[in-house]
């Protein structure tokens, strides 16, 4: 099989600067011409294994940090981030912004780092808005709002988790009695062998209530005997994380731009779910499987042992540069609308505003309960998007613990639903019309509306009822 050319024009100029040389210098030394160096620094002409093992050996460099080579990765990166809208009038071919990875990765690393910053800025600024449209001038900030900007302003993915997460669960595959699944006894031996803690299933009461209790001072974990299987593998997990990740994702915690450390403790929380959720889906195992079962959410959730939420939550997570999957947004609501999670990965317009628009099925889902209901959606500017809402219910284990319904909504693009199983019977169904708030909702139409829209003129009429509330202009 033919080797890939290996081009480190970058690092050969770095190199050739540190020892103080020049390029006819480096040509006379390694026995070439000076215009092969100059082309070599350009990145148009491959380094050769001879070559590189003449400049290693000549200049005592160690050969592994000439030829290590992740600009592909860095490009990858570049290209998902000059597809934002900002750049969308600027004309990049993916070949130049490849060039400007290989060529010039400080500066590639350097705009990402901005870009990021940049969205993160940009949505704790629409948080410190919608605080403030609340009226209450004691609210200063938001540790919430903060940790959601920050998971919502990377995409909600993490490759360096994934990529950690992948590693230990090759290190489990040895105890999984199935290829797709990381079951509960590999994962308490992991717990037993490498970190010493004994694991015991027991009964809430005896650990305050909790879900898992890790209790150091006699090296034992405590998972509630009351959780259901994945409920159980994902504390399991959870719980490696926190043993296993902590160097990692703090390094992913550093540009995080957190007003106080509660909004940090938050942030870190999540992104250790979502180790938990990488270590139980693997990245490119699942990625294949949603692929496959054209993103089925109960075909997922039985091979992968986990619960509807849980793959709902992970297919949220696929946006890793060159290995996307389709990009969902993930919300959680109440019997109330209260918002209780929430996850963007595909520029969805509620990522900020919540689920309050009542002719969205996220709510009628609390009416048909466990059933999947599949629902076209159009938003006022034409925008479509195909989602999928259904309760999904925690507590509960015995007649007398407490249990919390809610509903769960997943949307994509409607560029996307030919990829989703769900979109294969509505394929001539009307989308419904919606709104983000009925506040910032223009239709006049709408028997649904509990608020006039912002801007327009109300025009009441008392010699005719057509049944809308609160009849405004429409132009």
């Amino acid at each position: 099989m033919a080797r890939k050319a290996l081009f480190i024009g970058p690092r050969l100029k770095r190199v050739r600067r540190d020892l103080g040389l020049t390029q006819a210098n480096m040509a006379a030394d390694l026995e070439i011409s000076p215009s092969y160096v100059a082309l070599m620094e350009r990145n148009q002409r491959p380094i050769t294994a001879d070559l590189l093992l003449r400049l290693a050996s000549t200049y005592k460099i160690d050969i592994a940090s000439l030829a290590d080579d992740d600009s592909e990765d860095l490009a990858k990166r570049l290209q998902a981030t000059l597809k934002q809208p900002i750049f969308a009038d600027i004309d990049l071919p993916a070949l130049d912004s490849a060039d400007i990875a290989t060529s010039y990765p400080g500066f590639a690393e350097a705009l990402l780092r901005l870009h990021t910053a940049f969205t993160e800025e940009q949505m704790a600024h629409a948080q410190r808005r919608e605080m403030a449209s609340t009226g209450d001038p004691s609210v200063t900030h938001d540790p919430v709002g903060e940790a959601r900007a920050f998971l919502a302003a990377r995409r909600n993915c993490f490759p360096a988790l994934d990529d950690h997460a992948n590693e230990v669960a090759q290190e489990l595959a040895a105890d999984r009695p199935r290829e797709e699944s990381v079951w509960t006894d590999a994962l308490v031996n992991r717990l037993v062998r490498k970190h010493g803690q004994k694991v015991r299933f027991t009964d809430p009461e005896l650990i305050l209530g909790s879900l898992r209790w890790h209790d150091r001072h006699r090296e034992q974990v405590l998972i509630s005997n009351r959780l259901d299987h994945p409920g159980r593998r994902f504390q399991l997990a959870f719980q490696i994380g926190l043993l296993e990740s902590r160097e990692v994702i703090t390094s992913q915690l550093v540009d995080g731009r957190f007003s106080g450390e509660n909004a940090r403790r938050l942030a870190s929380r999540a992104l250790t779910g979502y180790w938990a959720a990488a270590l139980l889906m693997p990245y490119r195992p699942f990625l294949r499987a949603a692929r496959h079962a054209r993103h089925d959410l109960e075909t997922l959730s039985r091979r992968f042992a986990a619960s509807f939420e849980q793959v709902a939550h992970r297919l949220t997570t696929l946006g890793r540069p060159g290995e996307e999957g389709v990009p969902f947004f993930f919300l959680r609501i109440d019997r109330a609308g209260n918002v209780s999670k929430r996850l963007d990965g595909a520029g969805f317009p509620f990522a900020r505003t919540g689920g309050s628009c009542p002719l969205w099925h996220v709510h009628s889902a609390f009416e048909a309960p466990g059933h999947i209901l599949p629902q076209w959606l159009e938003l006022p500017e034409g925008e479509r998007f195909l989602s999928i809402a259904r309760t999904v219910e925690a507590g509960g284990g015995s007649w007398d613990s407490p249990r919390a319904t809610r509903s769960v909504a997943l949307a994509c693009a409607a560029e996307h639903a030919g990829h989703v199983i769900y979109g294969d019977d509505l394929a001539q169904e009307k989308a419904t019309p919606i709104g983000v708030a009925c506040r910032l909702c223009h239709r006049p139409h709408c028997i649904a509306r509990s608020a006039p829209p912002i801007g327009r003129e109300m025009r009441p009429d008392d010699n005719r009822d057509t049944g809308v509330p609160f009849a405004f202009a429409s132009d």
